[in-house]
């Protein structure tokens, strides 16, 4: 039997133990609440249940439930969508997209001597990174997590909150202005 032919199977009875930090982990980063995180991770476990029969064996198991729990988290964000209302502000970020998503990145510290003091001062940007997104208004964040953290694509992420793709630029820009604002205030400053 060859790479080709050979096919996965599901395992459910394995599922908590074998993927479910791996799952929580996953889905904590992208919605940053635990209790949340844990309910899709049980929506997820759920959902496979319900469509193991569906199962083709094309994928891994873990690929198969992460791409459930992809789907539970933009129906998470979507039901927070619709809650909030919408408002349509047409603007183009930058003009030709070189700039996307790089502010973050090109600040941060090249060289470290000490592996003890990179993991301290990287476990502290995250922690400035993540208030600094927490402070941005409910759906800038939703977005921005979307877009840069998730990396859905920015077809996928209109077609589930509703909105134009020059709507979504818009926030981006305004939420990565108002982060960088953030950053510079409370890390680079300090």
């Amino acid at each position: 039997m060859n790479q080709k032919d050979s096919k996965h199977t599901l395992d459910p009875n394995k599922w908590i133990d074998t993927y479910a930090d791996y799952l929580f982990n996953y889905a904590v980063v992208r919605v940053n609440n635990n209790d949340i995180a844990k309910d899709l991770v049980q929506e997820t476990f759920f959902a496979g249940l319900k469509s193991a029969k569906n199962f083709e064996g094309k994928s891994t198991e873990r690929t198969w439930l992460v791409s459930i729990l992809k789907r539970k988290i933009i129906d998470y964000y979507r039901k927070i969508n619709s809650k909030k209302g919408q408002a349509e502000v047409r603007m183009n970020f930058y003009d030709n997209g070189d700039n996307e998503g790089n502010w973050i990145e090109e600040r941060v510290p090249q060289s470290w001597n000490n592996e003890a003091e990179k993991t301290i001062e990287n476990n502290e940007l995250k922690s400035q990174i993540d208030d600094c997104i927490e402070a941005l208004p409910e759906k800038y964040a939703m977005v921005f997590r979307m877009k840069t953290i998730q990396e859905f694509e920015t077809e996928e992420i209109c077609k589930e909150l509703d909105i134009t793709p020059s709507n979504l630029w818009v926030i981006i820009h305004r939420a990565r202005t108002q982060l960088r604002n953030c950053m510079e205030k409370n890390w680079f400053n300090k």
